[in-house]
């Protein structure tokens, strides 16, 4: 066979021996579909807050150490996991797949027979009820199986697979590292080097349906603690002392016009989650604690919203007689997906759910750290739907008639359909050997 037309039939994803190798892959997705489902429900029962992903990262592991991997690395940035498998074929990609194993601390209201009851006592500020109403453990299960499947074919992969199990998506605690970044400083990327990085998160889209998007699909992020100090006094006597809350107040109140002190071409949104106060009710306290998050569409907006955020803090505390200081911690880069890899991947999303369920989506201020993985080695980061739903004309998901409806991420409600999952496995299975035989990759550069 003639070098071009090798590398055509490569390309299209037959072995030389004219075997279809992509149908081998759903064959194979299919058969650990219900494993994945038990390791999403098990995950699901059992989650664990950012850097205390102590049982997770074992379930893992375990796994992948079954599977006869070249290697299996354990402990990476806290509780982080890579497994290695080189394929037995000649090729030098290697395709980072990667999923996040962390939950929220939210409660579980899924309604789910295996929705969590968890509590951790003793992360710092809690107690908190653990949920994964983020959908982690799914992106977890989807992964797991998909290590299986590759496994499962690793004579015909013409390169290497890492299969990436990340802690702390969702930022640790402010006193610790951790995440993504934390893993690239750690050398979890040194040996091999990935050629792409791919992941996908799910979300309020029809079943099924594989959204992606070209330039920003998440937005910069960074958290942002704020403590304003007045004096202590009495709460009969506030003239002996400096009350710290009519500033809190003050910061709040502008906290709601900074946006109009940015282009409002692209959003922003600045958002405080959550304020601590250390006192009682006839104390007017020393010091008051916002905690909150800075996002913005695109990243050069960073710097100015921040700087604005700032000024508001310090000139209102000192309009009140008190001090703010403000602290920018945790950043994260945006999710951005350049148009020559998007153009490479589109026609394996499209093999894998069929061109009329991959779609365009819009732009969000969601953050994903996967963004660290992403920006350093190129790659692909799409959605994948999971709830009850349809598109309207215009494109947008509305709930289906009799049918659980839309909740978003993070909300108590939260709720991803197992038969989804199979479609997470075929996502990875067929991006990472479409990468390695060269069917996957920008023309252009990414």
């Amino acid at each position: 066979m003639a070098t071009a037309d090798r590398h055509r039939t490569e390309r299209q994803g037959v072995t030389l021996g004219g075997e279809a190798i992509h149908d081998e892959l759903d064959k194979r997705a299919a058969q650990v579909a219900d494993r994945v489902v038990a390791w999403r429900h098990r995950l699901h029962r059992c989650p664990e807050l950012s850097n205390r992903e102590v049982k997770t990262a074992r379930l893992v592991a375990d796994h992948l150490r079954s599977l006869g991997l070249d290697e299996v690395r354990t402990g990476i940035a806290g509780h982080g996991v890579v497994g290695v498998l080189r394929g037995g074929a000649a090729g030098e990609r290697v395709v980072a797949l990667r999923a996040d194993m962390d939950a929220l601390p939210v409660q579980d209201l899924c309604g789910a027979d295996f929705a969590s009851d968890v509590v951790d006592a003793d992360y710092p500020g809690g107690p908190f009820p653990v949920s994964h109403a983020c959908g982690h453990d799914c992106h977890t299960a989807a992964l797991l199986g998909a290590a299986t499947v590759l496994a499962g074919v690793r004579d015909r992969l013409p390169g290497t697979v890492l299969f990436v199990f990340q802690p702390a998506e969702e930022g640790p605690p402010v006193t610790e590292e951790g995440g993504a970044r934390a893993m690239v400083e750690a050398g979890a990327f040194t040996d091999p080097v990935p050629t792409m990085a791919f992941g996908l998160h799910v979300t309020p889209y029809p079943k099924g349906y594989v959204g992606y998007r070209i330039g920003n699909q998440y937005g910069a992020s960074a958290l942002v603690r704020i403590v304003v100090t007045g004096k202590q006094t009495h709460g009969s006597t506030p003239w002996e002392g400096i009350d710290p809350m009519p500033a809190v107040g003050a910061v709040l109140t502008g906290i709601g016009q900074l946006y109009r002190q940015v282009s409002a071409f692209a959003p922003v949104t600045v958002s405080i989650g959550h304020v601590e106060d250390v006192g009682r009710f006839n104390i007017v306290g020393q010091t008051v604690t916002l905690w909150g998050t800075v996002r913005c569409a695109v990243e050069s907006d960073m710097a100015l919203v921040e700087q604005r955020l700032r000024t508001l803090a310090e000139h209102s505390a000192a309009a009140f007689g008190a001090t703010a200081t403000v602290e920018y911690l945790q950043p994260v880069p945006p999710v951005r997906n350049s148009g020559p890899w998007v153009e490479a991947g589109l026609p394996t999303l499209r093999r894998v759910a069929g061109e009329e369920r991959v779609v365009e989506t819009g732009a969000t201020l969601g953050y994903d750290d996967v963004s660290e993985f992403v920006s350093r080695f190129g790659g692909l980061y799409v959605m994948l739907g999971v709830q009850d739903a349809t598109l309207d004309a215009s494109g947008r998901p509305v709930p289906v008639p009799g049918g659980r409806g839309l909740v978003t991420n993070h909300n108590p409600h939260f709720y991803a359909d197992d038969g989804t999952l199979v479609t997470g496995v075929r996502l990875h299975a067929h991006v990472a050997y479409d990468h390695l035989t060269g069917a996957l990759v920008p023309r252009d550069g990414g």
